[in-house]
């Protein structure tokens, strides 16, 4: 039963999920943690950390990570867990592949029409507007600790935070140099 949930929640983040990866981590969210509590914010957190670690597209990587984690959360067994890993990474391709075949025969036909054009023209603010939110549900306080236990890690957080936006986007500083950065302050707080 609990692949059938799996599958028709994957399933549907992809088929509504706009965006790319970045676009559906928002999405993710609320159906593994929000909704089914399949696992907590923080173990969702970390799932987000490991993927944007490891190659390939984020969306994918999360939903492998995250059908994983609720299947061996639920009965213990790293094979299960593959199983789960499986299940939740087709049901989230499926949709695209399937609308992928059908969308480009279309468009090839219909690319000049005006009623195409405004279908794009509306869902660019709304990918915008869901990478926001995904933004956005990441500033909670596994991220960034907060105010009222450790001021001090809240304020480096932020700091890293701040000094990882200004050295990608005005310093047009490699993100991956960022992330060592990162990683190398991340070390510094532990002593």
């Amino acid at each position: 039963m609990i692949y059938l949930a799996l599958f028709y929640t994957f399933f549907k983040i992809g088929l509504f999920g706009f965006g790319g990866g970045y676009g559906i981590i928002s999405l993710i969210q609320y159906e593994v943690v929000a909704s089914h509590k399949w696992m907590t914010s923080a173990e969702f957190t970390n799932i987000i950390a490991i993927s944007q670690m490891t190659p390939g597209p984020i969306g994918i990587n999360s939903a492998t990570y995250c059908g994983y984690t609720t299947l061996y959360n639920e009965t213990g067994s790293m094979l299960m867990g593959i199983l789960g890993s499986l299940t939740a990474t087709f049901a989230l391709v499926l949709p695209s592949f399937i609308l992928m075949i059908i969308v480009s025969k279309l468009f090839l036909k219909y690319m000049e029409s005006n009623v195409v054009q405004s279908i794009f023209l509306g869902l660019r603010p709304a990918i915008v507007g869901l990478m926001a939110a995904a933004t956005l549900l990441l500033c909670n306080s596994e991220n960034f600790n907060s105010l009222d236990v450790s001021p001090w890690h809240f304020w480096i957080s932020v700091f890293i935070f701040i000094a990882t936006v200004i050295g990608v986007k005005l310093k047009h500083i490699n993100p991956i140099r960022m992330l060592a950065y990162a990683a190398f302050a991340g070390l510094l707080l532990l002593y």
